[in-house]
């Protein structure tokens, strides 16, 4: 301790103070307040340590030099999707959400509520209209934390120890679902078709008593639309399971609403909603159910509701079931453990619902639409090039193979690159079947000139 000047940013830094607070608890220096740390784990030579900017001017120049590295999407046009996609997000989002009393939107209790207890009531609200379900939580840290708690809530309402899920699933949301859930469930591997759509007849032969549900996306990772939604619903409901459905919220505008064909519980991400990509970091997963106790008292995270006030005529905005959760009296007893949420999120997803409303959500998803089949027939100009290669129904991503082309992935995309764009994900990388194809996106920011742009550079690039 003795020797070192007080820092300005560091509190209780002054040697005076401290040696007043050593003496407080009865020791006489910081070292034998480590004491119990094994020495082993101790640094014991100087943090080889840059030496300090002057000022706060400095420090942004150099922060900002080290930014003018990176490659991004303002100044490239970004066809890269598969888990972070690029949608337009409309002002007011920035603008809300970077409000004080929102900015820190942690979750908070009644006596620091500020408004997030309503402004979160309602992004429930008007998820749960969008999904068509009853109840949504205050939402979680991404779609792979949401998916892995969605199986977690059938295991323990079924008391079942299997879960169903496709071969093509993102392998990071597996990992994450495995890792989070392998504890109590055991996870199966369901065949798809050439088509990407889930394999009916494996299904079929892979469902049992055992089976707490069958998690599957609409559309899926790469882009297709399963059109036995109704079907697989049935055949899991039939072995008394539950059906497990993950969406992309931005789609269902254009696209049925899981409960229409028998979902019992869905999950998705919220990035669609108004949340820049932020380097991959703009995720926040959402979990909906029917208003029944059996689902209700499985969410692990937080839940408001509105209620009547003591005042007559006032409501207020609290949480509902309070004791299911871990921070609740409980503990370790809850549901599962909850910490750190994306509240600040899901105030933005509900601005940009609000924002929106039903027929903008109708208008983008069909501008999406328009704009990926528009971008499938331009490049499937390009000699040696088959986009939609799964020839189904599609949603803003679909499967481009260049195997025809003698080029590889990698290579195409870092061609693609030189011409400032960023090309599609190659799936060679994640699935064997896959091998020199990619999975490109194309949602309501592009425009005509940019898919034009992106036929042309692949044209030159292939030839």
């Amino acid at each position: 301790m003795r020797g070192f000047e007080s820092h300005p940013y560091i509190p209780n830094s002054v040697p005076e103070i401290q040696e007043e607070m050593l003496k407080e608890i009865g020791m006489s220096s910081l070292e034998e307040l480590h004491k119990n740390v094994p020495e082993i784990l101790k640094l014991k030579e100087t943090m080889n340590l840059p030496k300090a900017f002057g000022s706060e001017y400095e420090l942004r120049r150099h922060v900002e030099g080290l930014l003018k590295k990176d490659v991004d999407c303002k100044d490239n046009l970004n066809f890269l999707g598969g888990g972070c996609w690029q949608h337009y997000v409309p002002a007011i989002c920035d603008e809300i959400n970077g409000k004080g009393e929102f900015m820190t939107a942690y979750g908070g209790e009644p006596y620091n509520d500020e408004g997030r207890f309503q402004s979160l009531f309602e992004y429930a609200s008007m998820v749960a209209e969008l999904v068509d379900m009853d109840v949504v939580n205050v939402p979680t840290m991404d779609w792979s934390q949401a998916a892995a708690t969605t199986v977690r809530m059938a295991q323990r309402i079924t008391d079942r120890p299997e879960v169903i899920i496709p071969e093509i699933l993102n392998p990071e949301k597996r990992l994450v679902m495995k890792n989070y859930a392998g504890c109590c469930i055991d996870f199966v591997s369901v065949k798809c078709n050439e088509r990407g759509e889930i394999d009916l007849d494996d299904l079929k032969s892979k469902l049992s008593d055992k089976t707490a549900g069958v998690y599957f996306e609409n559309p899926n990772y790469l882009g297709v639309i399963e059109p036995n939604g109704q079907k697989i619903s049935d055949m899991v409901h039939e072995v008394g399971g539950l059906s497990l459905v993950g969406i992309d919220p931005i789609s269902l505008g254009v696209l049925a609403t899981p409960p229409s064909y028998g979902a019992d519980i869905v999950c998705g991400d919220l990035q669609p909603l108004g949340i820049h990509m932020n380097y991959g970091g703009g995720q926040s997963g959402f979990m909906a159910t029917r208003d029944e106790e059996k689902f209700v008292m499985e969410f692990p995270s937080r839940l408001f509701g509105i209620v009547p006030t003591s005042e007559k005529g006032e409501y207020g905005f609290a949480d509902v079931a309070y004791d299911r959760t871990s921070f609740g009296h409980h503990r370790e007893h809850g549901k599962e453990y909850v910490g750190t949420q994306t509240a600040l999120w899901g105030i933005t997803a509900g601005v940009y619902l609000a924002t929106m409303g039903p027929q903008g959500m109708f208008e983008v998803g069909q501008t999406i639409m328009h704009n990926a089949q528009y971008a499938v027939k331009k490049l499937n100009e390009v000699p040696g090039v088959v986009a939609n290669k799964l020839q189904g129904a599609f949603f803003k991503e679909f499967v481009v193979d260049f195997s025809k082309t003698g080029k590889k992935v990698e290579e195409i995309n870092r061609k693609l690159l030189e011409e400032g764009i960023f090309g599609g994900r190659d799936l060679g990388e994640m699935f064997p079947q896959f091998k020199e194809r990619a999975l490109f996106c194309v949602t309501e920011i592009h425009t005509k000139e940019d898919i034009d742009r992106l036929a042309a550079a692949l044209a030159k690039i292939v030839q």
